[in-house]
């Protein structure tokens, strides 16, 4: 008698049930989360930008006339286009500035781990705290900023209160919070194979066709991850302009949420806030499917196989 001839027992649905149950309960506090803390504010904040409330009046059906209003706002394709500026300049250089520190980080040398922690540090520091110090640094009197230019016979300059400097200078400050990328990106250099440059070196490969056909590739994954989260970080920067320059000088830097802010929180116009909030989402969502659409072309998964 073999062994595939013995019959397997069979388990009751009384069994089956309790499983079932106990699966439910476990995941029990997280979908009472869920739907409290995530599913239900989306729609409620979905019908009421269907509609007119200003918090202290009862709201009142409007249908898609705050859309109608929010596409005629010339401030909202202002606040659009500050954004927009800050996501398409800031992020490459963002993600490019990362990849050198990852590449400097990984190199073995003496006291290398002091300079992860130094570069990682700000990474971690407090939004409000960074920006107070952002603030002193592109001070047009005493700020370091200028104090660097002059030492290098430059003039000064005026920084947060020039309006074609505020946006360059609010992506000079996101440079300061590179640590966070550079250790996802390390961790993607730590896990190369030393084997590979060493079949490319064989092969009489340089330096740069190394990077090029082997570094990227393999950290291509860890480059998308990163790309992905700094642009759905980028639409929603809100906290240095609010604490800096308060959208200010004449609106250079009154970014997409800091105006959705205003109208919700200052303006309490509600149902105009949640149908800027609808659209924002419908633009972030609309980048992270262009991205993943696009990842077949140039991110390398290890055991894909390419057409």
């Amino acid at each position: 008698m073999s062994f595939a001839s013995i019959p397997k027992p069979r388990r009751g649905r009384s069994l089956l049930w309790r499983e079932h149950v106990d699966g439910y309960v476990f995941i029990l506090p997280w979908m009472i989360g869920f739907f409290v803390f995530v599913f239900g504010p989306m729609v409620a904040s979905l019908l009421i930008s269907f509609m007119h409330w200003e918090i202290v009046t009862p709201p009142r059906w409007a249908g898609f006339a705050q859309y109608v209003r929010l596409f005629n706002d010339s401030r909202f394709y202002l606040s659009l286009y500050n954004t927009a500026y800050y996501v398409f300049i800031g992020v490459p250089l963002h993600l490019f500035l990362a990849l050198l520190a990852a590449l400097a980080m990984n190199l073995n040398l003496r006291g290398i781990r002091f300079y992860r922690t130094v570069y990682f540090i700000p990474s971690i520091t407090p939004v409000v705290a960074s920006s107070l110090l952002w603030l002193w640094i592109f001070n047009p009197e005493f700020g370091l900023a200028n104090a660097v230019l002059n030492r290098l016979g430059l003039p000064s300059l005026y920084w947060l209160q020039d309006p074609r400097l505020a946006k360059p200078a609010f992506i000079i400050m996101s440079f300061w919070t590179i640590g966070g990328q550079m250790v996802i990106l390390l961790a993607g250099l730590k896990g190369i194979p030393k084997a590979l440059y060493e079949a490319a070196e064989m092969d009489g490969a340089g330096r740069w066709a190394s990077f090029r056909h082997i570094t990227l590739p393999m950290l291509s994954p860890a480059i998308f991850f990163n790309l992905i989260l700094a642009i759905i970080g980028a639409f929603q920067v809100f906290t240095q302009s609010y604490i800096i320059t308060g959208g200010g000088p004449e609106n250079a830097t009154l970014f997409y949420v800091l105006y959705l802010y205003r109208m919700a929180f200052e303006n309490f116009r509600m149902g105009y806030a949640s149908a800027m909030a609808w659209v924002l989402f419908v633009i972030i969502l609309l980048f992270t499917f262009i991205q993943f659409r696009l990842s077949d072309r140039w991110v390398f998964y290890e055991g894909s196989v390419r057409e």
